[in-house]
This record gives C-alpha cells, structure tokens and sequence, in this order.
C-alpha cells in the first residue's frame, strides 16, 4: 500500500449515499490521505455521476484537502492500481429495487430489498457483477480491498469469499446504527459503550452489552421492551415484547422485526401498496430526487441533513473506520462481515458471517464469542444461512433448482408452490440482469 498516493475506487461513485463517504475521507485525512479518489458508475447513472462528482470537488475544495476526484465510466481505469475498492451499487437501479419489493406483496409476502425474495432477487441480480469486479481486481489491483457496503451485503461477501481469492470485507451501518441507539437509550456517550454481535448480515443479535466497563446486558434488555427508535430508517418501529426479550437473552437486531414480527409488518407494507400502490423504493425515489435536486446546487459544500432522511446513516463513519484501521494496523474491534471459519461452529466454515472482529493490516480476524448461542438464535442462523449459501450458487451458476431449494427454504417464504411462482416472475421481471438463467429458459417473456 502506497502512503503517498492512497488510491480508492468508488463503484457506483454516483450513489446519493457518496457525499457521505466524501465527508468521512475529508474527516480522516490526517489518519486516510487519499490522493486519488476514483468515482465510478454505468452510463444510465452518468448524469448522477457528474452531479456527484462535482459536489465532491466543492467539498474537498473547500476542506483544503489535497484529494483528486476522478469522474468515470471506465471501471477497469478506476481499479487499476487501487489500494481499495468500495462497492455501493444497485444492478438495476431503483426500478429493480421497486420491483423486488412489489413482486412478493403480490403474493401475500414481505417486500424488503435485502430479505426474504426482495433480497433473493437483488442477490441473483448482484453476484454476477460483484464477481467481474473481483476478477478485474485480481488482474488490475490484486493486493487491494474489496469493501462491499452493497446489498444484500452477506451474501454479497459470501460470493466473494467462495469464487474469488481477493480480499474482501463485508459492510454495513447496522451494526454502528445499534451501538448508537443503545448508547442513546442508556443515556450513555457512544465512546463508552461496547458491544458483542453474533450473527449473519441483517439477522444478528447483540449478546453482550458493555458500559463502563459493567455487562449491563439485562438491564438493557429491560430498557428495550416496547422502547422506540431501536431501528433502521427502513424497518418498521415496532417496540420488543418485554417477556419476549428476556427469553431471546439478546437484543435482535432491527432486522428480525420482518421474522418474528411478521404479521404486524406485512399487515404495514401491503396497506400502504393497496391504498398507494407504494412501497419504501418509492419513498426512496422521492427522497433521492430531493437530494439529487440538492446536489446540483452550485452553492453546496457540504454533505446536506436530509441525506439522513436515505437510511444510510454512519456509513461513512463505518466505511472509513474499516479502511483506515487497515491502513494503519490498528487492531481496533470492529462489527464486520468476513469468512466464519469456526467463529460460529454451527455455520459453515466458508460461510460469511457478521460478528467482532480484529482490523489489521491484514484485514478483518473474527474473535471469540463470549456469550453462548442458545438454541433459539441458532436455529434461526442455521436456516437462513442455508438459504444464503443456496442463492450464492444459483447466481453464481445460474442454477434455477438450486434457486428454487433456496427462496423454499427461506422464513418469509416457506411454500414450494409460492417460491416457484415468484421465482419464476422474479427471472421475467429482471431478465436482462439475470443471463446466466437463461440457459433454461426463463426470463425470457420480460
């Protein structure tokens, strides 16, 4: 890794989550001195791109940090020489995002981007790519990072893990958003609170909760019960059951709301998509048209508030940690998304997991799990698990059976009958982004 000319490539560099990463370069230069900053994308996000790019420039410019911001569609230019690659994208755009939500309310099942079939066919969509980024970066920058923050972004990893010989890790703002609103719901600065999490990407539960020194796990659990705001932007706010809680022995993460709430949430999502035809995808439209809107504005230096309103908060903080932990050495512990081997000894030791983990120079060591992992947290793991490493070889090998066990298999499914049905609409709807099913013919009605 080269001190003195810190490059990092941003893989859909014209996401409105951006100006976020920008403000974490910005924040940490002294400890990150990025001099080459690459943003990349596809031509249908070019204006997107440019509009993003210039902000960025006004930022950087009036930070009076010597960042060089690169704008382009040449993706292979922006890895080339990287020391890492960022991965932000949506295959598909929003479009696809809408879709993968409103297909399944049509069947009587939660719509979500990153669960249950929304997440599936956001994965099917998403694997193919991520693993031409991977091969291009093992040609063009094979000492380099992958730090993918796309979704769904354990599974992401996973293909990675199992059909690259990159390094990667696995991110997501879960983990530091929990922290936060726990620190917040003691009463407590975040700085003395420290958390154990075990779990995979978007299904993890904190174990352990430490303030001060003092294991106030219990005590928190107790807070929580009913108590709001322990959730994401995008997760319905319904508060814990008290009993429900003391028996879990474990806070789950804003998440599970979709599997142990699964009634109350889509009871939510289907009336505001039979009143509004709706979904979050286009609350998400609206919101990044405003902040696109933003952006343009020749004015604007900094990162606006209404970024918050987008469901990435502390991205930049988490993204720009992870980087600069490695590039430092620093051994901090960190909630990240990395190979299991044995860390949860019920899981595949090739599978991704999300736990704690020890960021050096070499990457990301998962540590020892201090609380023990009942039964009824592992069973739950051990399911969707088999799910993910199912979906990872249906998109990596475009295999429609292994396809069809997989969306099953999965909690927010469980029907033979339905998965095939939406499987089967999932292929037509997103055909164009899904040819390695082509070869059995499907899809092709789109």
């Amino acid at each position: 890794m080269r001190k003195d000319r810190l490059k990092v490539a941003v893989i859909g560099g014209g996401s409105s989550y951006t100006p976020e990463l920008i403000e974490g370069f910005i924040n940490h230069y002294g400890s990150f001195p990025v001099r080459e900053l690459y943003l990349v994308d596809i031509e249908e996000g070019r204006r997107k791109l440019e509009t993003v790019g210039r902000l960025a420039e006004r930022m950087i410019a009036q930070a009076g940090v010597p960042i060089r911001v690169h704008t382009t569609l040449d993706r292979r230019e922006a890895i080339a020489g990287a020391d890492f690659v960022t991965t932000q994208m949506r295959v598909g755009m929003l479009e696809a995002r809408s879709r993968d939500e409103k297909i399944p309310l049509r069947y009587g099942l939660i719509g979500q981007e990153t669960t249950g079939a929304g997440g599936f066919a956001k994965a099917l969509r998403t694997i193919p790519v991520i693993l031409d980024i991977a091969r291009e970066m093992e040609e063009l920058a094979p000492h380099a990072y992958m730090i993918n923050f796309t979704n769904p972004a354990g599974v992401v990893t996973e293909a990675v893990l199992k059909y690259s010989g990159i390094r990667t890790v696995g991110l997501c703002n879960l983990p530091i958003g929990t922290k936060m609103q726990i620190a917040k719901l003691c009463g407590a600065d975040v700085s003395d609170v420290s958390i154990e999490m075990a779990g995979i990407n978007h299904l993890n539960w904190t174990t352990r909760i430490v303030v001060g020194g003092a294991d106030i796990t219990a005590a928190v659990l107790n807070k929580a019960a009913g108590a709001s705001g322990l959730t994401m932007k995008n997760v319905p706010d319904f508060g814990w059951d008290a009993e429900f809680l003391r028996a879990m022995g474990a806070l789950p993460c804003s998440y599970h709301r979709y599997y142990y709430m699964k009634d109350l949430v889509f009871e939510e999502m289907n009336k505001t998509f039979q009143e509004k035809g709706t979904t979050r995808a286009d609350d998400v439209k609206r919101v990044e048209n405003e902040l696109f809107e933003l952006y343009e504005d020749p004015g604007l230096a900094v990162k606006p508030p209404q970024l918050q309103q987008r469901g990435g908060a502390y991205y930049s903080e988490a993204a720009v940690n992870l980087m600069t932990s490695i590039y430092n050495d620093k051994r901090d512990l960190q909630i990240v998304n990395v190979r299991n081997d044995g860390i949860l000894p019920f899981l595949p030791a090739d599978a991704s997991v999300e736990v704690n983990c020890v960021i050096d120079s070499q990457g990301a060591h998962p540590v020892r799990i201090e609380a023990p992992i009942p039964p009824q947290i592992r069973g739950l793991l051990q399911l969707v698990k088999a799910f993910e490493e199912l979906t990872v070889k249906a998109a990596a090998e475009g295999d429609y059976a292994v396809g069809l066990q997989a969306l099953t298999l999965h909690p927010l499914v469980g029907s033979a009958k339905l998965a095939k049905q939406v499987f089967d609409e999932i292929l037509a709807a997103n055909a164009p982004y899904l040819p390695q099913f082509q070869g059995h013919g499907l899809g092709a009605k789109a």
